[in-house]
């Protein structure tokens, strides 16, 4: 089975192109993102995996959940991603609808995973270097790993920036087999 970007891209790009033209990027976004949260929901997650609820039920019980969460393009989105078998590529579709949409406004996503919580100015510091690194405006989520040791991972679209503790001790591990 093709991996599940791939099968993400052609829906991101099409709600892209609807938000375009009706210039509501936000309200796609927040579609995508109360989307992404429904189908991880255990008991949809499960109604979506019965194969004896058929096509039309499922569609019905997904727009009654959701009935005041989402727009009326955004249930038809939900018919569309039913009748193709592609529910389950909704958080990649969101993950790739919102590059799209950060890339059309001049900025990037950077998830910066440390190993400790950053302060006001750490984080400033990374944003300041970010911006001239890529050449772009970057909205900065931080997210806290202990795993990593020290340092940081930093993803910037497919871009990773690996200065964690636990990264150049892999690399050093790495090396050494040689």
């Amino acid at each position: 089975m093709a991996e599940i970007a791939t099968l993400a891209r052609p829906y991101a790009k099409a709600v892209f192109e609807l938000a375009i033209e009706s210039d509501n990027f936000d309200e796609w976004l927040n579609n995508l993102q109360f989307l992404t949260k429904l189908i991880e929901d255990p008991t949809i997650s499960a109604a979506i995996d019965n194969p004896e609820l058929g096509k039309n039920r499922l569609i019905s019980i997904l727009l009654e959940v959701s009935e005041d969460h989402l727009s009326e393009s955004a249930q038809s989105f939900v018919k569309i991603l039913v009748d193709n078998h592609r529910l389950r590529a909704i958080p990649q579709i969101a993950l790739q609808y919102e590059q799209l949409k950060a890339e059309h406004q001049g900025y990037i996503k950077v998830d910066i995973v440390s190993a400790y919580a950053l302060n006001q100015p750490q984080e400033q510091e990374i944003k300041v270097s970010l911006n001239k690194r890529l050449g772009k405006s970057v909205d900065v989520n931080v997210i806290v790993d202990k795993s990593l040791l020290g340092g940081f991972l930093i993803r910037a679209g497919d871009e990773v920036i690996d200065v964690s503790v636990k990264g150049r001790l892999e690399q050093l591990a790495s090396e050494l087999r040689r």
